[in-house]
Parts: structure tokens; C-alpha cells; sequence
């Protein structure tokens, strides 16, 4: 039986995504053999990846200017890729507004001159940092930020102004959850794991004119310029989650594109957030004003109860629904593939644990 899973990641996979891959498992197309058994030179596997790159740029509206890489090693690879290759002044500045975007700042801090000129940390990440334009160093090599923040459940509302200035973005957890001005950013990274693919891959996007400029120790498979001269198979990519990466991007162009998702993800963040704020027993942990669309963080208050919640929970198939230690009690990661039944079936939960189990 199919459970809703709340997983923020490796996470939860649209089904009929699922089942063509079942499908195609033991042979893709007349090939007589699975797209894991490929060589990723072969003329099967090449059209797989074109398709998949041919996809992406459609469904975001990826300017002509920009390469669309497939690599490895997760967003955390990319916290030290991103000032290897783009440091070229040796400075850089950071946005910190969690775990992971303090992460990629201290990534940077051993590379050159990393400054972090905003930080939500006195609130415990519970809200987004506003800056200007003349926060932003004019000599930086990039500002980095990281868009929707997956332990603390914020996201950014706006699109820093930074002037001539790139604008690097950890978009891992919230890429083709709506549409965004990819013109706006010099550089996009996601790990593929929570709304594209299975973990292994991991996407970046980068404007032309930042990539051949990387520091000359960088090691090959980390420079962006000798990756996109071998269209993302400088080494074997991870071929699997690139083809199912292929297969979500058909699935969300077949619903209708980014602006049908954005509308289905809106849907489901309201109906769970109406009910927060319709109630005392829960308290949603994120300034209202900077919410995430895609990871919704809440508590009761008490730790035992928090505990009693997510095991119950878990129990009737509602699985992954406890926060990260940072924060605590809950965290409902509603990602494309998560259906409207799931968040629909999780605040029937809520109401039925907070009259059982009322709050001295």
C-alpha cells in the first residue's frame, strides 16, 4: 500500500512516474536492456539526456546564455564548486537563512574573502533576511543565497537586487515548484532528491560569461566549463536519476507546465496553513510573511507531544512527518509529487490528535 510520505528528501515520487520507470526497468524502448545497464555513449542513452536537458530549458524558460549541467555530488559538492569557479576576485557574499546556506558560507570562507551580510540566525532561521542593493559588495563575485530553506520551512519572497552583481542560488528544494526569472540568477543548483529525481544527480544552471574562469587547482570533474564543453559526461553521469529526471519533467509538462504546479502547490501549502492559523494547539514556526510552499514546519509546544504525534502518525501510514532537530516537533514536506489527499489526510489528522490529546 502507497503511504504519504513526507520525506523532505530523498522524497516522494509522482506515480505514474514510478510506473513507467517500473515499466521500462528491464528494457527502455527496443534497446534490450535497462537504461542502467547503458553506456553513456551510447546513442539511446545521448537522446535521454538531450531529451532531459531540451525539457528542463523549456519547462523553466532557461535563457539561450545558459548552460544546463547534470553532475554529481549533491548541493554540497556545489558549496565548494560554486567560489572555485565563479571567486575569480577572491570575494563573495552570503545570505545565511539556515543550515545549508551557512553550510556553502563556510565552503566559501576557504576560498577567499566570504562575508555573510545578512542572517536570520538570532531567530533561529524562522525568518528571511531583507537586504538592498548597496548591501551587496559591487567588487563581490556573487551573492549566494539559499532560496527555500527545507529544515526551517521559510523561502525567500523576493529576488535580491543585486546589481551588476551575480546572484547565486541553492534552489534544491523548491526547483520546479512554480515559475522563476532564471535572467534574474547567474547560477541555479538543486540536488535532484526532492522534486526532481532520485538522489545522484544534481542540476545547475549557469550563465555563459561565469564559466572558463575557474581557479586552476580546481579539480576537472568540478569545473563547470570542462563539464558543459562535454555536455555533463566529462565522467559517467548518473544516468538512472537523469532519466528519471527526464520522466518527471514529461509528468509536469503534461499537467500543464510550472504554472499548473504553482497553482496545485498553492492549493496544498493553503490548506495546510489556513488550518494553522485557524487554531492555538499548533504553531507554525516560520514567519508568516516568508512561508515555504514546499516545507511546512510546526510544533505544539511540547516535545512529548511532538513525539506522540509523529509516532501516531506514523502508525497510519502518514510517514517522515517529524522536524529536523533544529526546530523540532513537524515537518510536512509537500513537494510536487505529494498529492492534495496527503495534506488533506494529515490536517484530518491534526484535528483529531488535538482533541485527544488536549494541552494542560
Amino acid at each position: 500500500m502507497r503511504v504519504f510520505n513526507f520525506s523532505a528528501g530523498p522524497s516522494v515520487l509522482p506515480l505514474p512516474v514510478l510506473e513507467k520507470a517500473a515499466a521500462e526497468l528491464t528494457e527502455y524502448g527496443d534497446s534490450g536492456m535497462s537504461v542502467m545497464e547503458m553506456s553513456h555513449r551510447s546513442k539511446a542513452y545521448e537522446a535521454i539526456i538531450g531529451r532531459a536537458e531540451s525539457l528542463l530549458r523549456s519547462v523553466m524558460n532557461v535563457p539561450d546564455n545558459y548552460k544546463v549541467l547534470f553532475l554529481q555530488g549533491g548541493a554540497s559538492l556545489q558549496f565548494a564548486s560554486v567560489p572555485m569557479n565563479l571567486m575569480v576576485n577572491k570575494k563573495a557574499d552570503y545570505i545565511l537563512s539556515g543550515q545549508f546556506s551557512t553550510k556553502a558560507y563556510k565552503e566559501g570562507c576557504k576560498y577567499g574573502d566570504a562575508v555573510a551580510i545578512a542572517s536570520s540566525k538570532d531567530r533561529n532561521f524562522a525568518y528571511i533576511p531583507k537586504i538592498k542593493r548597496e548591501d551587496v559588495r559591487e567588487d563581490a563575485d556573487y551573492l549566494h543565497i539559499c532560496f527555500n530553506n527545507t529544515i526551517y520551512g521559510t523561502k525567500y519572497n523576493y529576488i535580491p537586487d543585486t546589481g551588476s552583481v551575480p546572484l547565486v542560488a541553492d534552489m534544491s528544494s523548491c526547483i520546479l515548484s512554480e515559475p522563476v526569472d532564471v535572467s534574474r540568477f547567474g547560477l541555479i543548483y538543486a540536488g535532484a532528491q526532492k522534486n526532481v529525481a532520485p538522489a545522484g544527480v544534481t542540476i545547475v544552471i549557469v550563465r555563459d560569461d561565469l564559466i572558463g574562469h575557474a581557479r586552476p587547482d580546481i579539480p576537472s570533474v568540478m569545473d563547470y566549463q570542462i563539464q558543459a564543453d562535454n555536455g555533463s559526461m566529462y565522467n559517467t553521469p548518473p544516468c538512472w536519476s537523469i532519466y528519471m529526471a527526464m520522466l518527471v519533467l514529461e509528468w509536469i509538462e503534461s499537467l500543464g507546465g510550472l504554472t499548473a504546479m504553482k497553482a496545485k502547490n498553492e492549493e496544498k501549502a493553503a490548506l495546510l496553513y489556513d488550518y494553522l492559523d485557524s487554531q492555538n494547539y499548533y504553531i507554525a514556526a516560520a514567519d508568516k510573511d516568508c512561508r515555504s510552499m514546499m516545507n511546512v514546519t510546526f510544533v505544539t509546544g511540547d516535545p512529548e507531544l511532538d513525539k506522540k504525534f509523529a509516532a501516531e502518525a506514523d502508525a497510519i501510514g502518514i510517514k517522515n512527518i517529524k522536524g529536523h532537530r533544529s526546530v523540532g516537533g513537524m515537518r510536512a514536506s509537500i513537494y510536487n509529487a505529494m498529492p492534495i489527499e496527503g495534506v488533506q489526510t494529515l490536517v484530518s489528522f491534526m484535528e483529531k490528535f488535538a482533541k485527544n490529546n488536549p494541552k494542560g
